[in-house]
């Protein structure tokens, strides 16, 4: 069987007769969502400026910074304009604003990073910190790292301090030096979630269990490095459960950790509680699941972790 044909039976058995749903979403062209920049300015403020130009709306009322425009745009429009240029505005898909979001960190947090480049969950992070506390901003590539740096600046990101280290060697460095109050773990993965077509052409089963491998080994290490009573968002933009469950039942298997409940202001999914032979544990009705067909975004898994104390 090609890759394509098994990617499309594994979001069938995944999704059952919803899998229409997901690959109707999958070809269409997402919409154009931004976050405004409350370092640089406030969202009612930015909304005046916009609106001169543009057709937009704010859709969370409690989360005003994530604006939608809804008029037609001109390719690189968005990254063009003036506001993005000044840093007023971060182009940022509405999905890929849920794991801050979940983090949820504070002025005065410790916060890690531990995967920023190209920087739309670092400046995120910053604004809620509102430029207070200590945030540390990891990548492991020099051309990834330039990128969250021109970023960082152009938001305005003054509390952040930049590391290039690989994230494992990172946290075995960081281990009896520092603890953290929180850390976003935003993993690399197979991409399921991804809305662009190339996701079917360079989509292998193989890449699964790779990935699903370096999940578990980073988020054992990044655990070693949380405060005991601290929290750790993971996240991916894939929907295979081998690099979502799986993960966390490892996690829940192997350290004293429990999942967090969260609210999200999109529409999402409980995990799910079997995937081939594998049982989660019933922790997993508090992960999200957001599906392109639920809010016509990306597809995305968040899962909040809070550390018990104590060795298993």
């Amino acid at each position: 069987m090609q890759p394509k044909s098994q990617f499309q039976e594994r979001i069938k058995l995944l999704m059952g007769e919803e899998a229409e749903q997901y690959f109707e979403y999958f070809r269409k062209p997402l919409q154009n969502f931004i976050r405004c920049n409350t370092l640089k300015i406030s969202p009612e403020e930015l909304k005046k400026k916009l609106e001169k130009k543009w057709q937009i709306i704010q859709p969370y009322h409690e989360y005003p910074e994530i604006i939608l425009v809804k008029s037609g745009l001109m390719p690189g429009e968005l990254g063009k304009a003036v506001e993005h240029l000044m840093g007023y505005y971060y182009i940022q898909d509405v999905s890929s604003m849920m794991p801050p979001i979940a983090l949820d960190p504070t002025e005065t947090d410790f916060v890690l990073d531990i995967t920023a480049a190209p920087g739309s969950k670092t400046t995120q992070i910053a604004a809620r910190m509102k430029n207070s506390g200590l945030l540390i901003a990891n990548d492991i590539r020099i051309d990834r790292i330039n990128i969250l740096a021109s970023n960082m600046e152009r938001c305005g990101v003054t509390n952040t301090v930049i590391t290039r280290e690989d994230a494992v060697n990172l946290c075995r460095k960081l281990e009896k030096r520092m603890k953290f109050d929180k850390i976003l773990l935003d993993t690399s993965c197979s991409g399921e979630g991804i809305r662009d077509l190339k996701t079917f052409e360079i989509w292998n089963p193989n890449m699964i269990e790779k990935f699903s491998r370096q999940q578990k080994r980073l988020l054992a290490v990044v655990l070693s490095i949380l405060k005991d009573g601290g929290e750790l968002v993971y996240s991916t933009c894939t929907l295979t459960p081998e690099e979502n469950e799986s993960v966390i039942q490892f996690a829940l298997d192997n350290f004293n950790v429990k999942v967090e409940e969260i609210e999200l202001p999109l529409k999402s999914r409980e995990g799910i509680n079997e995937w081939r032979g594998e049982k989660f544990s019933s922790e997993m009705k508090e992960v999200h699941r957001i599906y392109p067909q639920d809010n016509n975004s990306e597809g995305f898994f968040v899962a909040k972790l809070r550390k018990i104390g104590g060795n298993r």
